[in-house]
Order: structure tokens, then C-alpha cells, then sequence
């Protein structure tokens, strides 16, 4: 695997450098026809087209996170809806990059710990609003799943771990896993923080 920074010049911040030693440096114009299957690209948003060209790497099977020079929320929930799997200041501490690195490699999602709170908290609270006003919470996405991928997937809105899952609908937590995986095949999405954002709809999608 590879490390690509991905800026305006192609220049390498010595902390970069520091955190990965064999990272390679890359602009918009030429980072695609470098990279590989399973490379870490970090994209920064000083690159004008960066909502785009993240979404043109996650389709070419790379994993993706954003650095920002000035984070916020808005600015992370579009970069997750991208398909970037991490979100993080552009000048964050070299055990800091390692930590992220170590995170979407193993299909982890990295954010603020506050916003993905509010995510989580939030969209829950969306759909729960949806069903006390008798209507279907993201009907035209649960209604492509079966009532046991419907009812895990409500779950997982709720914050739920695999193993709360498990509990709370009498199943295997291998069984649940599963239903996960195909629930994200179904919907289009890579990971639990997706198919929150998916069910939330409109309550949380950021347009490019």
C-alpha cells in the first residue's frame, strides 16, 4: 500500500514525510493514473474538485481521506458522502496520521468524536420522527431489503454493535454480519456510518 498526497503543487509536508516514510506526492491532474487497488489517498480541499475526484478514487477501489486546513461538519459529512472513509486537519500530528491510516485500513471510519455523535444521534432521531408520523423510515431503501436486513439495519442506526444487534434480535453475531453485508451490497454503501447517512436521506446528504 501507498500513501499519495494529493495537493495544489505536489509539494510533501515534512509531517507527512515524517508519518510515512515511502509517501509519494501527486496532483489532481496525475494522481489516477498512479494509484493501485488498496492505496490510502489523502486528498486535501484546497484542490478544488476534491468532492469529484474522492468519489472518482473511492470507484477505483483506493481508500480515501480528506484533510482540511479549517475542519467542520458540514464540510466532513460531505466528504463521508464522497465514500471517503476519514476526515481529518491537514496539519494533524504524525501519531495522529498513523492512528487515521490504522483506522481505514482495517475498514474503520475516522471523524471528530462529536460529530459522529451527532451523526449517529441525529439520524436516528430523524427516523425515528419519520415513524411517528406513520410513514416508513427511508421506505424506498429498507423496502429493498428483507424484514431481517430491515430490522438489522434499524439497529445499526441506533449506534448499535454487532454484538448488541445479535442481542437485541435473538441472532449470531456471524449471522449479523451476514445481514450487514448484504445490506451494503443492496444500498451502495462501504460501512455502518454510510448506511446511517443512506437512511437518513435527506436529513443528512450533502450535495457537491
Amino acid at each position: 500500500m501507498t500513501n499519495w498526497f494529493v495537493t495544489t503543487n505536489g509539494d510533501l509536508k515534512s509531517r507527512w514525510e515524517a508519518a510515512f516514510p515511502d509517501a509519494q506526492s501527486a496532483q489532481e491532474h496525475n494522481i489516477e493514473s498512479q494509484i493501485k487497488p488498496g492505496d490510502l489517498i489523502w486528498l486535501v480541499t484546497t484542490v478544488e474538485t476534491w468532492p469529484a475526484l474522492a468519489r472518482r478514487l473511492v470507484a477505483a477501489n483506493v481508500t480515501v481521506v480528506i484533510l482540511s486546513y479549517m475542519p467542520n461538519d458540514r464540510e466532513a459529512l460531505k466528504a463521508l458522502d464522497q465514500g471517503a472513509r476519514g476526515y481529518v486537519h491537514t496539519l494533524a500530528a504524525v501519531d495522529v496520521l498513523k492512528q487515521v491510516a490504522l483506522v481505514v485500513a482495517n475498514q474503520g471510519v475516522w471523524v471528530g468524536q462529536e460529530l459522529l455523535s451527532k451523526v449517529l444521534g441525529g439520524s436516528f432521531k430523524a427516523l425515528q420522527q419519520r415513524t411517528e408520523q406513520n410513514a416508513r423510515p427511508a421506505a424506498e431503501c429498507l423496502s429493498l431489503l428483507t424484514e431481517r436486513e430491515q430490522s438489522v439495519a434499524i439497529a445499526v442506526t441506533s449506534g448499535a454493535a454487532n454484538k448488541e444487534v445479535a442481542r437485541q434480535l435473538d441472532i449470531t453475531e456471524r449471522t449479523v454480519k451476514a445481514h450487514l453485508s448484504a445490506i451494503f451490497k443492496k444500498l451502495g454503501v462501504r460501512d455502518r456510518l454510510q448506511l446511517i447517512l443512506k437512511l437518513a436521506n435527506n436529513d443528512y446528504r450533502v450535495n457537491s
